[in-house]
């Protein structure tokens, strides 16, 4: 199993990250994809990866939230740092009108650039969407097929939104989101349209914590050794074996972002 989506820069796992590292091994996580948020939170992740260079790999971009508070050369810095092997794509970046932490032309612009980066490098797309399906799709489509991939990361949508992004040919993260079936309904109903060799699994840790997770965990944080929780969830409501999960997610994530064991 690959955990393609976790926020390892976090000061949640300040305190222990190289224990929460070693649990993940322990568990049958073979490797962590670290989300870089912003530029600060990207440069962390890439000196992550160099301290366990066999183990992470990572994205590099602005998150919707922190469209507001780009410098000047935040899209010069971010294709600096795709200069490093350890990243993957260009992300987290995309819309979220659901909070506005920033407004929504800033998101507009910057996630313009970076989809625009993403072609230019030929990397793939760390993608961020809430509230903003019809816009958000709009502005990738000139791009479906000059970018090597597009991740719907923490995909959270309707069975509508989810036909569009696979026939858009793109590859659709699942966390615990799956795991709620208060707010999850929507998805759990819809998880069996994902062709296994566009499905990807993730954490999204330090948030989403599966409630399937019995007993319940002491601590609300999520760890990428809980990944198993969120296959197990996909194999109960799928045609799928958790053993086809497993194999095909990390031959996925492996393929799209040219990863090597």
């Amino acid at each position: 199993m690959i955990d393609i989506g976790i926020n390892l820069t976090s000061t949640r796992f300040e305190k222990d990250r190289d224990d929460v590292i070693l649990r993940a091994k322990s568990h049958g996580v073979s490797g962590l994809l670290v989300t870089g948020t912003n530029i600060l939170e990207s440069q962390k992740a890439v000196e992550l990866c160099r301290k366990y260079p066999s183990y992470l790999c990572s994205t590099a971009g602005v998150h919707p939230h922190d469209a507001d508070n780009v410098q000047r050369d935040y899209l010069v810095r971010i294709e600096k740092l795709a200069e490093s092997t350890s990243v993957k794509a260009i992300g987290e970046c995309g819309l979220d009108f659901n909070r506005n932490f920033s407004t929504p032309d800033n998101q507009r612009k910057v996630f313009a650039s970076q989809i625009e980066l993403a072609a230019k490098l030929n990397l793939p797309l760390f993608l961020h969407q809430r509230d903003a399906f019809d816009e958000w799709y709009q502005m990738l489509s000139p791009y479906f097929n000059r970018v090597p991939a597009m991740i719907a990361h923490c995909f959270t949508g309707s069975s509508s939104e989810l036909q569009r992004c696979l026939d858009a040919g793109m590859y659709i993260g699942i966390t615990g989101w799956l795991c709620d079936e208060r707010r999850g309904k929507e998805l759990r109903d819809a998880v069996k349209m994902i062709p296994l060799e566009r499905l990807l699994i993730e954490t999204d840790a330090p948030y989403l914590t599966p409630r399937t997770i019995k007993p319940k965990p002491k601590s609300s944080r999520n760890e990428p050794c809980y990944l198993s929780y969120i296959v197990e969830t996909i194999a109960e409501l799928t045609d799928y074996s958790a053993q086809q999960i497993k194999e095909h997610t990390e031959y996925n994530s492996r393929r799209i972002f040219n990863w090597n064991s």
